[in-house]
């Protein structure tokens, strides 16, 4: 399923709102030349899998770790560099106190 959305430029923050509103952030694609719309989609789109100027399936096993934000998806990617911290927990430092 590909869905597609016009919007006018200048709406495009609103927009990215609305898709972070939604609860879900497994996936999310764009296509353009303007570097503008890049940096403002990358800077602050809250999903687990960006592409940009490119297909979106066929994620390589080892080679690009998938993961999801909200109700798409568990968290930092499996086998991405950030994945460590989610198997971490914080102790109240009264805890480490001698």
């Amino acid at each position: 399923v590909l869905h597609v959305v016009r919007y006018n430029r200048n709406q495009l923050p609103e927009l990215i709102e609305q898709i972070n509103a939604s609860g879900y952030g497994l996936t999310l694609g764009v296509h353009t030349r303007i570097d503008e719309t890049i940096a403002q989609v990358t800077g602050s789109a809250h999903v687990g899998n960006l592409y940009v100027n490119r297909n979106m399936v066929g994620a390589v096993v080892g080679v690009q770790p998938f993961g999801g934000e909200g109700l798409s998806g568990t968290g930092p990617k499996a086998g991405g560099p950030l994945y460590l911290y989610r198997l971490l927990a914080n102790r109240p430092e009264s805890a480490l106190a001698v």
